[in-house]
């Protein structure tokens, strides 16, 4: 077998289509005579639902159906979703409330669906929404972190979601309280929305037997097995497709309420029925991302060794259970709570709190970018208290032997995180780092500079299918169970089956998102897609050579192998490629030998790591945080395509800096959102960063045959960190001890002012 080829360029096959406008989005491929579905929202974030009228909105001209909870149950529809609970410290089960796919007897938050209007066009669903009767009464709103208050649900007292924890308390509180240092140190998380550039869409169709539903997703096989559950379907008669996909992040990974009233749509008026999300609507219904607050605290020895760490997370869950929401705060927060550190006594407890806000659910990294920036802000807050250089105190505490088991069990196969601390050192050029903080000051700025080391602990499904099939027009069809959404994954995937094989890029083509041509696949997320689908490609080529070699024998002699692209034997003048060895099968009836398939499962994840370091430039008259320089160094193992590679990190940095300096989604006291549209919600422009430095110092995992650790999440796991530890560092120069993102210019103006009130002073105002 070839092996991968050295570096590559970044010629993305799927671009063509995308920079012409050839993309093939949900939108581009709704059937002709679909009709249109428009959702009438709550207004308010907490209200007892007294009566529900749509005979005046129903008699309105084009109005196919007007659907609610009543009407979904009457056709046979399950109305509750489903939401993964964790289990409690006691044993029990987190709470699971019903999350209704239309409000029922009580509304919980703004921008929660209330009933589904399908129309002949989107104006008469429109207006048919608004002619809709709604009697409801006020009831107070639960918005905080704080256990009590106004009850979400009854099945949760005291709001509470679950109350997990991973470790031994009595070993952590005597190592602790046996600790030449204690630190004790408090990490905000604020609440961001992801706003992928397309919005969620779907349509449904039936055809009187079976369903057919398209969404814009990140796979299709939680969809299928949700949609066939609700709809008391048996899976066999549901296809879900995910088309071309603009941006996922997490957000799409899951089911949501406008999915299965597309399809209860579809199949009650046979017709197709189509939907898309508005803006507004978006950032009122898909599922928010983080929004926790982490109490930590340090134990050092004399020798500023760690001794033993504690988090306690309470994280905001929205008003349901969104899929996976329970989890992510707290087993995927725990998959990395010690970062890159030998610390062998840790203790996580983290809680959940309901709210009446939006749902809460994964987005780019998914609970191990909150894990690593809590650490990372912890020990950069105590190496300013115990006085010490923070590059030395995380040297001096890094895990230097592997395999390394971490104390939440998982096993790191490799690394060298000192190496990587090292380049980092050597690409930000540190040393020359006091005089670019002297040439700021005398332009009246204040500079810092921030660190974060990072390790990723790679999520989802560890098996994969590769699929191989030989058309009779000479192409080559790769099926793959993974689902791009602007990764690259067809580049990658073609030009990994084409090393390996010697068939020509241009002859194959990628088939993913298709319930129906693809039996089974673990989708995208978690940053698997290229390590699990990878290995399965692998996998399958190495089902091919020998099955084709076998068969080229009585006409090539014995002894045939494949070298450099082509079959060939000793004595033998005739060198076929696999495609022209594919023809000769065909020609012969061998049609078992033109598909090929093979199904995989790793044995372990992969853990990327790395350090990234920023330094940022803050203006005290304006509070304004520019981010000057930013250097990262990743270990990600072998990579396929390392310019696409850095293309994520690039991304994930991008994201990272929003959270940190200006995203933020904020409700007021009565829960609506304030930040419901781009005109108040702040994003990054390109113009806010700048050229983002990249290296790596690569240590092959040893997990899977490829040496590869995904990369897709690593740019935000280990961003937020950095960016915040510099904001921290250029403010507490200035006496301001205390910094929460986002670091907007007011909040930041603020707390200098506050800093040169205490001490008396003005000059930096």
């Amino acid at each position: 077998m070839q092996k991968f080829g050295k570096a590559q360029g970044a010629v993305r096959i799927e671009d063509v289509r995308f920079l012409t406008g050839t993309g093939q989005y949900v939108d581009d491929i709704t059937p002709k005579n679909a009709l249109y579905a428009v959702f009438l929202r709550s207004f308010v974030a907490h209200a007892v639902l007294d009566a529900l009228d749509v005979t005046e909105a129903e008699a309105m001209p084009g109005v196919r159906l007007i659907l609610t909870a009543e009407r979904l149950e009457a056709a046979g529809v399950i109305l509750g979703m489903e939401g993964a609970a964790v289990p409690n410290r006691n044993g029990t089960l987190g709470a699971e409330p019903e999350r209704p796919v239309l409000a029922r007897g009580r509304l919980r938050y703004v921008g929660e669906a209330i009933a589904m209007i399908v129309a002949d066009s989107l104006e008469a669903a429109r207006d048919a929404a608004e002619l809709i009767a709604l009697e409801y009464s006020d009831e107070d709103v639960k918005l905080n972190l704080a256990p009590g208050g106004p009850m979400v649900h009854p099945e949760a007292p005291d709001n509470q979601a679950y109350n997990w924890g991973m470790g031994d308390e009595a070993a952590v509180e005597a190592a602790l309280a046996g600790s030449a240092h204690r630190v004790a140190f408090e990490v905000v998380h604020n609440r961001v929305i992801v706003n992928s550039i397309e919005p969620r869409a779907g349509f449904a169709e039936w055809d009187g037997g079976r369903l057919h539903l398209c969404v814009n997703g990140q796979g299709v096989w939680v969809q299928k097995d949700e949609i066939a559950r609700m709809l008391r379907l048996d899976p066999s008669d549901v296809r879900v497709t995910n088309p071309d996909v603009g941006g996922g992040f997490g957000m799409k990974g899951m089911t949501y309420p406008e999915y299965t009233c597309l399809a209860a749509a579809a199949r009650m008026l046979d017709r197709p029925v189509r939907w898309l999300s508005e803006r507004t609507e978006a950032m009122l219904s898909d599922n928010g991302a983080r929004d926790l607050v982490v109490q930590t605290e340090l134990g050092f020895d004399a020798e500023h060794r760690i001794t033993a760490y504690r988090a306690d997370v309470t994280s905001n869950m929205g008003a349901y259970n969104s899929q996976f929401g329970q989890k992510i705060q707290s087993e995927l927060f725990s998959k990395v709570l010690t970062g890159c550190y030998d610390i062998q006594t840790a203790l996580l407890t983290a809680r959940g709190i309901y709210t009446h806000t939006t749902p809460m659910d994964a987005y780019r990294g998914a609970g191990r970018p909150e894990a690593i920036m809590t650490i990372e802000r912890a020990m950069d807050n105590a190496a300013r208290v115990l006085r010490l250089d923070p590059f030395a105190l995380r040297e001096r505490n890094f895990i230097r032997k592997f395999p390394y088991e971490m104390v939440n069990g998982l096993t790191i196969d490799v690394g060298d995180f000192g190496r990587v601390l090292n380049r980092l050192r050597d690409e930000a050029d540190v040393f020359c780092y006091a005089a670019r903080a002297e040439a700021s000051a005398r332009a009246g700025l204040l500079r810092g500079m921030g660190l974060a080391t990072y390790i990723e602990s790679i999520l989802g499904s560890k098996e994969e299918t590769g699929h191989v099939v030989y058309g009779p027009d000479g192409l080559v069809t790769l099926f793959v169970g993974t689902q791009s959404n602007g990764q690259g994954h067809e580049t990658v995937f073609t030009r990994m089956l084409a090393e390996q094989t010697g068939i020509d890029p241009s002859l194959i083509r990628i088939v993913q998102g298709d319930s129906d041509r693809i039996a089974k696949g673990g989708g995208t997320g978690g940053s698997r897609s290229v390590t699990v689908q990878g290995t399965a490609i692998r996998a399958v080529v190495g089902a091919m050579i020998p099955a084709f070699a076998e068969f080229l024998e009585a006409e090539m002699g014995a002894g045939v192998a494949f070298d450099d692209g082509r079959f060939g034997a000793p004595g033998s003048n005739l060198r076929l490629t696999m495609v022209e060895a594919a023809e000769r099968a065909r020609a012969a009836g061998r049609e078992d030998l033109l598909s090929h398939s093979q199904t995989i499962t790793l044995q372990a994840g992969s853990f990327p790591n790395g350090a990234h370091l920023a330094e940022v430039e803050v203006d005290p008259e304006t509070g304004h945080v520019r981010l000057d320089r930013y250097v990262v160094v990743d270990d990600f193992g072998n990579m396929i395509n390392p310019a696409l590679v850095e293309g994520q990190v690039h991304g994930g940095v991008a994201q990272g800096f929003g959270q940190a300096v200006m995203e933020n989604a904020v409700f007021d006291d009565y829960g609506q959102l304030l930040t419901a549209s781009f005109m108040d919600y702040a994003m990054p422009r390109a113009q806010d960063l700048p050229m983002i430095q990249f290296a790596t110092e690569p240590v092959p995992s040893t997990t899977n045959p490829l040496g590869m650790k995904g990369c897709g999440e690593a740019g935000t796991v280990g961003s937020l960190g950095a960016i915040a530890n510099a904001v921290a560092d250029a403010l507490a120069q200035h006496g301001v001890t205390r910094v929460d993102m986002p670091f907007t210019p007011m909040r930041v103006w603020s707390w200098l002012r506050h800093a040169a009130a205490n001490r008396g002073a003005s000059d930096i105002l």
